[in-house]
């Protein structure tokens, strides 16, 4: 959730098999927008993701594909958020025969496995099932770079959101096993040290888990959660105070399945004996 971003091209080349193209989306939590990347070399490549369907996003698209006298054979897609779909018509249109890929299919649609390997000319995808962001989400390893494309698990800044707080840090645990070179995030800039960011996304949970604890235990007694995140979060900016009240509450959740805190109410909450052990 950060609030200063620099400033991305509206394509760029990030390395030789990879090309960003934004989604022409930007706001509160598509940070610059959403990124969607081409990929490989010759005549027919890979694209992960297809923004919105903001207009601005199939001219782009349309002139890295002529300035590179290319085509999308197939399109993989990170997760259902209408931010990483919504480009999918956009993308038919100007490449008829592509196929799209996703975890949970839709009509029209094709089913990606999880350690499914997707080739094209230097370049091939292996998808990892990864669900934190979403139940659907897939990563996808680019073998030539040992790199990830992390969707929306990992970001390009700040911090995500997620659905089931043990579960993405499960995934979290897998995904750092799977590289240990770049992150192409499915939003913002490229992290160099992609293996690096995901221990730090690891570690920020486990220092918020403990911070909400700190923050019972200083209360004395209950608190509600508005109380706890304007404790816990106060260095956050008030317009993104629901976001974060969201994810104290996934941490409340996942604590209290382990016995550490429990509700004394329907909106209150306290500290449990097993958290001071």
């Amino acid at each position: 959730m950060a609030t200063q971003l620099p400033e991305l091209p509206e394509i760029q080349q990030l390395s030789p098999l990879v090309i960003r193209i934004l989604g022409g989306n930007p706001g509160k939590f598509t940070l610059q927008g959403t990124n969607t990347y081409l990929i490989g070399t010759g005549p027919s490549r890979l694209l992960v993701d297809t923004g919105q369907g903001e207009r601005s996003w199939p001219p782009l698209l349309s002139s890295v594909l002529s300035s590179e006298s290319t085509t999308v054979s197939h399109a993989l897609i990170t997760h259902w958020h209408h931010d990483h779909v919504g480009g999918i018509n956009d993308l038919l249109k100007l490449c008829p025969d592509a196929i799209i890929y996703k975890h949970s299919p839709t009509s029209g649609q094709t089913t990606i496995h999880d350690g499914q390997i997707f080739k094209t000319e230097d370049a091939s995808l292996r998808a990892f099932h990864c669900p934190g962001h979403t139940t659907d989400h897939m990563a996808f390893i680019l073998e030539e770079e040992n790199a990830m494309f992390t969707g929306d698990n990992v970001l390009g800044h700040g911090t995500a959101v997620f659905e089931e707080l043990a579960t993405y840090l499960d995934s979290l645990a897998q995904m750092r096993k799977q590289f240990s070179g770049r992150a192409y995030p499915g939003h913002g800039a490229v992290i160099e040290d992609g293996h690096g960011k995901v221990t730090e996304y690891i570690n920020h949970r486990k220092q918020r888990e403990e911070e909400i604890l700190q923050a019972l235990r200083k209360v004395d007694g209950e608190a509600t959660l508005l109380e706890l995140v304007k404790v816990v979060y106060e260095d956050v900016p008030e317009n993104l105070r629901e976001a974060a009240a969201h994810g104290a509450l996934q941490v409340l959740q996942k604590l209290e399945d382990e016995a550490k805190v429990l509700q004394s109410g329907q909106e209150k909450w306290q500290i449990s004996g097993k958290a001071t052990l």
